[in-house]
């Protein structure tokens, strides 16, 4: 099975899951919480090569959700920019296993990748799991 670097936020529910699924399948999980690492336009680019820009960002962020930030209007250095300045942007988990790297949690991709049997393919695994309807972004997405 593989070791698996994984940058999360830190008491993020989903990403809980996702740790454990990894874990299930047999997968060592090392986590990092991604707004302590000492992101460059480099190191975080390894993770987002050959995704589409409006694509590296967090959709349950706050800011993308109220429509403050707009991730289909932005280049590569302007979102790379953005996204080091306010890490919760990014798109999570960040996953690494030995040289490559990944951005997201598609299941069946990471089945593919490393396996991950057993785990919904068919349903979005990235979404925040709370209500944040009574207590507006308690977990800042």
């Amino acid at each position: 099975m593989a070791e698996v670097q994984f940058f999360e936020k830190t008491g993020c529910s989903g990403n809980a899951k996702q740790k454990a699924w990894l874990q299930a399948a047999g997968h060592t999980v090392i986590a990092h919480d991604l707004r302590r690492a000492a992101w460059t336009p480099k190191t975080l680019l390894a993770f987002l090569a050959g995704v589409p820009v409006a694509d590296w960002f967090n959709r349950n962020a706050p800011a993308v959700k109220s429509g403050e930030v707009v991730p289909e209007d932005f280049d590569q250095a302007s979102a790379l920019a953005r996204l080091i300045a306010e890490p919760l942007l990014i798109r999570r988990p960040l996953l690494q296993v030995g040289e490559q790297r990944r951005v997201g949690f598609d299941a069946a991709a990471i089945d593919a990748w490393i396996g991950l049997p057993g785990v919904p393919t068919n349903e979005n695994l990235e979404a925040c799991s709370h209500s944040h309807e009574h207590d507006a972004g308690r977990c800042g997405a």
